[in-house]
């Protein structure tokens, strides 16, 4: 994985699929069985940014693969 900075306040993430297929993961592990004391404001924005991927994600698979790919 290689994180940079695009601008102030917004990284550029390349990973593999593997990568973003482990944190997405986790990060619904989270959204659906979180525990009483992470508060409600946080699970919301996860919940925002799951959906913010999935979208992106729905986008990407109508897109044609990258040659070699």
């Amino acid at each position: 994985m290689h994180l940079e900075w695009a601008r102030p306040g917004v990284l550029r993430v390349t990973g593999h699929a593997f990568e973003f297929a482990a944190l997405v993961a986790a990060a619904r592990f989270v959204a659906e069985s979180a525990p009483s004391d992470i508060p409600e404001e946080s699970l919301e924005q996860l919940r925002h940014v799951l959906s913010d991927y999935d979208t992106q994600a729905r986008h990407l698979r109508d897109l044609p693969p990258p040659d070699g790919a």
